[in-house]
């Protein structure tokens, strides 16, 4: 396996383990029962940007480990 292989591999399975988080951070956000208590982070944006780049870097992964 080569290095650059290995790389993209353990950079878009985090990048899902922080889509998985943010997503599940944003739908308890939503699900909230104090409506005034709204947080800060802006895990719509996160979920998003982060399921992006799994996608990308697991499908580029993919496609070199089985072009050869």
């Amino acid at each position: 396996m080569d290095d650059s292989l290995r790389v993209m591999t353990i950079c878009g399975t985090a990048a899902a383990l922080l889509a998985a988080l943010a997503w599940f951070a944003d739908r308890r956000r939503h699900r909230r029962r104090d409506l005034d208590r709204v947080g800060f982070m802006p895990w719509t944006a996160i979920f998003f940007w982060s399921l992006m780049a799994a996608v990308l870097l697991l499908g580029l992964a993919g496609r070199a480990w089985l072009g050869g």
